[in-house]
């Protein structure tokens, strides 16, 4: 047997053996108590709960507990701009002191979205479609057309408005849409001798058009005029016209029922 051998078989190389065990137990032991004690191991201070706070709120907060902090944005639909929508890390974790908290807030300029074509769509469509871009339906308006529920043409604020105008996200839009009966026909309305202000009215509210206004002779009051010619005109034979028809107008100086004759 070789002389290895015989010495692993004695006394002393067994308490060798047990000493270099029990050195490396206590240096491993000691390194992982000094980094718990180094770390501060399950000590700190607990995250505040933030989310729904105003922005200037939560700044408040954790100035007062010694927080930094980091804020980021986004819009999101139908949030308060300025509330806190996420933060890291989660209410309630222990963290050390000065430690960065992220706070991610709702932004209070809404960003741009190109407004998609709708014309082609039903009005179900129209909604999702919408609602897909951060949009909102807001009235609907029906008008003489074949095509039911179908989207006739846009409008925003009360205008009309074309496919890819960019407006605010979160807007909300009106639809034109048909109803499905064609066109249809009016009445012709009697203008003659009728105020100006008077006529647009009817105009507007019986499904017409005003056409051109022509003024005859001198005008010094344009609030003060009376009609005395109008195109198309109510006849025998001619007593409806298709709704959206054009209405031309000639008026003069003067008042109502006082018109010069023709």
């Amino acid at each position: 047997m070789s002389k290895f051998g015989t010495y692993l078989k004695t006394r002393q190389f067994r308490v060798n053996l047990l000493l270099i065990v029990a050195t490396i137990v206590v240096v491993v032991m000691a390194a992982f108590y000094s980094l718990d004690f180094y770390t501060r191991h399950g000590s700190g201070i607990p995250v505040p709960q933030l989310k729904g706070l105003q922005i200037e709120k939560a700044m408040d907060i954790l100035k007062e507990q010694g927080f930094d902090y980091k804020i980021d944005s986004a819009y999101v639909l139908d949030q308060p701009p300025g509330a806190v929508l996420e933060q890291d890390p989660d209410p309630g974790t222990n963290v050390k002191e000065n430690r960065t908290i992220y706070l991610t807030v709702v932004t209070r300029i809404a960003p741009p979205v190109a407004l998609p074509d709708l014309t082609p769509y039903t009005y179900r469509e129209a909604v999702a479609t919408l609602a897909n871009y951060g949009l909102k339906v807001g009235d609907t308006i029906y008008k003489p057309d074949i095509a039911r529920d179908h989207v006739l043409e846009m409008r925003y604020r009360g205008a009309p408005i074309a496919a890819g105008t960019k407006i605010p996200k979160g807007s909300r839009l009106d639809l034109v849409l048909g109803n499905g009966e064609g066109a249809g026909e009016v009445d012709i309305p009697d203008f003659i001798n009728q105020d100006l202000d008077e006529a647009k009215f009817v105009i507007s509210h019986n499904g017409l058009t005003l056409g051109t206004v022509t003024y005859q002779g001198a005008i010094t009051d344009s609030s003060s005029v009376v009609i005395v010619q109008q195109t198309p005109m109510k006849t025998d034979s001619a007593a409806k016209v298709p709704n959206g028809t054009r209405i031309n107008l000639t008026v003069i100086q003067g008042k109502k029922n006082n018109a010069p004759p023709n």
